[in-house]
């Protein structure tokens, strides 16, 4: 067991079934108190990933190491340490929060459980509702209460597997804070499965980024938007006016959609600029301008040549 080397190691992974290529040959690291996410399409392979590497699907080939040890054959001593929420949770729907985590503390035979399950239930920020039944909860409440699951045992790798998809956005932006909380303030390794493309920039201190049963890209968020060296993109609507939009300064490539125009610009305070000039000329007004940079969902774009699809 080696305690000073990565989290996770993860080498040439691959699962099939039949016909069907789920993961060919997976290869990266985790260091330890990393965010680290897997963002893809449905489909892609993240959360087959994701089971090999807690033990819970054996792989065809490949090796996985968590902690220093291996996963396979016996995933037992792994388990030990880490802590998973899975896709879909079931719980017994009679006992209260406080009690299910009380009795999954006692699962992994930990001392003090009723102190263990408190301390889970203030993570996750639960207070208020430790009494309540599983199913009295809302569902992001049920998503707290399955990663309070996930870490009453105090474990040293977190695994989230999708954990806000089906969330309504305030749900799901509190979901980040309890997750970024785990990672920061609690200085567990997590490592998060998503199909949210905010979600992964916003967590992920490194991404793979899945398609077609591949690692097709590895970096942080940052790292592979700089990589790209993509324009800039405005969007805003004029009032009634036809523009030689092309010709502005820095245009690469314009489009329409929805009675909104949407330019991409290598240099973008040179085309806002002349925007505006072109308009006040022309006596026209320009609505609802907005500048973005590239994102995550362009580097998709330009590594498959297609749009991302959640």
């Amino acid at each position: 067991m080696n305690d000073s080397g990565p989290a996770i190691s993860v080498r040439n992974l691959a699962k099939r079934y039949g016909d069907h290529v789920a993961v060919a040959g997976t290869t990266f690291e985790v260091a330890r108190g990393e965010a680290f996410g897997i963002l893809g399409p449905n489909g892609a392979g993240k959360t087959t990933t994701l089971e090999m590497i807690e033990g819970l699907r054996r792989p065809d080939s490949g090796e996985v190491e968590v902690l220093g040890m291996p996963v396979w054959p016996d995933p037992t001593p792994v388990q030990r340490r880490i802590g998973v929420q899975l896709q879909s949770t079931t719980l017994f729907d009679m006992l209260s929060a406080r009690e299910l985590l009380e009795l999954f503390a006692r699962f992994y035979e930990t001392e003090d459980p009723a102190g263990r399950a408190q301390r889970a239930i203030e993570l996750v920020g639960l207070e208020g509702r430790a009494q309540e039944h599983a199913d009295k909860l809302s569902g992001g409440q049920q998503q707290r209460l399955a990663i309070a699951i996930a870490l009453v045992h105090d474990p040293e790798v977190v695994f989230l597997d999708e954990p806000t998809t089906g969330l309504d956005p305030q749900a799901r932006h509190n979901l980040w804070e309890v997750i970024s909380r785990i990672n920061r303030d609690g200085g567990k390794t997590v490592v998060l499965t998503t199909h949210y493309l905010e979600e992964a920039e916003h967590l992920c201190d490194r991404v793979a980024i899945m398609d077609d049963a591949r690692v097709i890209a590895q970096d942080t968020p940052a790292g592979l938007i700089a990589g790209l060296n993509a324009d800039a993109r405005l969007a805003f609507a004029v009032d009634g006016h036809a523009f030689d939009l092309a010709g502005l300064p820095a245009v690469t490539r314009t489009a329409e959609t929805e009675g909104r125009h949407v330019l991409w610009s290598s240099d973008a305070q040179a085309t806002v600029l002349g925007l505006l000039e072109l308009a006040k000329r022309s006596g026209a007004r320009v609505d609802g301008l907005s500048v973005t940079g590239p994102s995550l969902e362009d580097v998709f774009l330009d590594l498959t040549g297609r749009e991302f699809r959640e």
